[in-house]
Formats: C-alpha cells, sequence, structure tokens
C-alpha cells in the first residue's frame, strides 16, 4: 500500500518503526539498493537484506553501527531528527524512550514492559491471556484511544468506555485484547462486555480472585499490516469499592491517550490530580492539579504520545 505524506507524518508520530521505515521510504520512492548505496557513501555499511529486514519488523537495529544508520536514514528520508530513533526506545533517541525487550526467534519485540511490571495483579492477567492463547503483543499498535470512565454515586467504578483506533504490525490480526481491573472487592463474573462500532464481544476470562476481566474483541475484517482499526467498546462494572484512582497501564509506545472520568453529583471529590508511574510500586511523578468541570463534573487527561508505564487520575473524597 502506497503511503502519503500524511500517511507518513502520523506513523513517524504512532510508530512502529518498522512501518514507519517502511512509510518513509515509499514516500520518497527509494528502493533499497538505492538507499544502501547512499548510506555506503557515509560511511556506513548496511547491507539491502539488513534494511530489508527492518522495514518487515523481522529485525531491529541495535548495534552502534546500525543506530548510525539510522540517523543517516532521517536525513536521507527527510523526515525529523530523531523521529525513526525514538520509535526504536533504545534509551538515546529521547528522555521518554524505555529500553527494548528481546523476543524469540533471532528477532526482537516491540518495545514494551511486562505486565508485571505495570500492574499489581499481573500473574491473573498474563495467566488469562494465556488461556486465550494470543501473543502478549497483541500485533496491535494504539494509534489513539479514548477512555470514559465513570464514577457513581457510591463512589463506586459504575464502568469505562473506550473509543480505540489501532494499527496492525503484522498481517492477519483480527482481534483485540481489552484487560480490565475492577475496584477492591469487584465479582469478576458479574462484569458485563459490550460491543461498539466494528467489533462484537469473543471469547471472556475471568479471575475472580483479583477482579480481572480480559475480553476478546473480534473485527469485522483482518487487518494487514499497516492498516487501522477504530473501534468502541466497554466494560459495565459497579461491583466493588469505593474508587480512589483510575490508571492505565501501556506496555507500548503508541499514539494519543485521553483519560476522562465523569463523576456522579451525588459524589464528587474535592481534589483531582494527573500522574505518571514508571510501573507498580514506583514512585508517582508528574502530579499536576486538574479542575472539575462544574457542568459536566468531570476531569481529562491528553497524553499525545505514550510510552512504556503508567498514567493516571488520582480524586480525594471529602
Amino acid at each position: 500500500m502506497a503511503h502519503t505524506e500524511a500517511d507518513l507524518a502520523q506513523i513517524l508520530r504512532t510508530g512502529p518503526f518498522h512501518l514507519a521505515l517502511r512509510a518513509a521510504l515509499e514516500a520518497r520512492g527509494l528502493p533499497l539498493h538505492r538507499v544502501r548505496h547512499h548510506l555506503a557513501h557515509r560511511g556506513i555499511q548496511v547491507g539491502v537484506t539488513s534494511l530489508s529486514y527492518w522495514q518487515q519488523g523481522l529485525r531491529r537495529p541495535r548495534r552502534p553501527e546500525s543506530l548510525r544508520a539510522v540517523r543517516a536514514l532521517e536525513e536521507l528520508l527527510r523526515v525529523p531528527d530523531g523521529s525513526l530513533l525514538r520509535l526504536l526506545d533504545t534509551g538515546e533517541a529521547a528522555p521518554r524512550a524505555a529500553a527494548a525487550q528481546p523476543g524469540t526467534g533471532g528477532g526482537e519485540r516491540f518495545a514494551s514492559r511486562p505486565y508485571r511490571a505495570l500492574l499489581e495483579p499481573s500473574g491473573a492477567v498474563e495467566e488469562l491471556i494465556a488461556s486465550l492463547e494470543s501473543p502478549l503483543d497483541g500485533g496491535l499498535h494504539t494509534v489513539g484511544h479514548h477512555e470514559l470512565v465513570r464514577i457513581g454515586p457510591g463512589r463506586e467504578l459504575t464502568g469505562r468506555d473506550s473509543q480505540h483506533v489501532v494499527r496492525a504490525h503484522r498481517d492477519g490480526v483480527d482481534r483485540y485484547l481489552a484487560v480490565h481491573h475492577g475496584e477492591a472487592g469487584c465479582e469478576a463474573e458479574r462484569v458485563e462486555v459490550w460491543a461498539g462500532e466494528n467489533c462484537r464481544v469473543g471469547r471472556i476470562r475471568r479471575h475472580p480472585a483479583a477482579g480481572v476481566v480480559v475480553a476478546e474483541l473480534l473485527f469485522d475484517a483482518r487487518l494487514r499490516a499497516g492498516e487501522t482499526c477504530f473501534f468502541g467498546y466497554g466494560f459495565v462494572d459497579g461491583t466493588g469499592g469505593p474508587s480512589g484512582e483510575y490508571v492505565r497501564g501501556f506496555r507500548f509506545t503508541g499514539g494519543q491517550y485521553v483519560l476522562h472520568v465523569r463523576f456522579d453529583p451525588a459524589a464528587l471529590p474535592v481534589r483531582c490530580r494527573r500522574f505518571a508511574q514508571s510501573g507498580a510500586g514506583a514512585p508517582r511523578t508528574g502530579r499536576t492539579e486538574l479542575t472539575l468541570s462544574g457542568r459536566h463534573r468531570s476531569v481529562h487527561v491528553v497524553e499525545q504520545g505514550v510510552r512504556p508505564g503508567m498514567l493516571g487520575i488520582e480524586w480525594d473524597w471529602e
């Protein structure tokens, strides 16, 4: 599929690396043998096979010489400085980058952190995902995610609704796994799952002891690498105790995330704050006071480019 300049700009923001590299090559109309030739003139030796592996996502540049080649590619392909390196999450491209984790079969998975580094009930989540025989990365990359969290009159989390845009980074992806972790006392067997546009509910797995539900959302069609899907879904809960925060864990770098928390008029907090964490148990940083909207009784945060870690809103009751 041919990529336009608009496509290229978007993929450079959201990644993943191999799709961004492929889009840049297509936008500039440069075949790999010419790219290799240009790099050689700069004293950088990278074979056509390696370049092909990079743009297919079969390998990722990691060695110093390879990273030097990526810097040269940014100049050659006329993309912003650091835009490709940032997507590699090598730790040197930008302060926000996180270390990539090795995968299997000689390649590497996209930069991520395991669930155990993000969520306290990690064992339950990984167990449920394993029962669905799904790879942890899912073959998808988030382009945009708007999440509405609803807090009820008893200060309980009554539910959350998502509008989600994802991009496939391999062919044949046809589902997304959504994870719900209820508050203390959550009765996982009573949590309902609904599907909106462009998807339907598939298998559901529940872990009553941890209050965790993992739902399979099936797309209307299989995606090819680079294709996007817009879909809606949500969870109806209301079974747990009082809620004092909502936290979203991110295993991968991605696009824009909007967290919107709406409170029932009978249960309004006295203070709300945005915060970030590198992982479960880590210190909370970037605390920012949020003003509760009087008319809509809500607060929100917008993260333009998420990175592995945690982002949330906490609030204090009277």
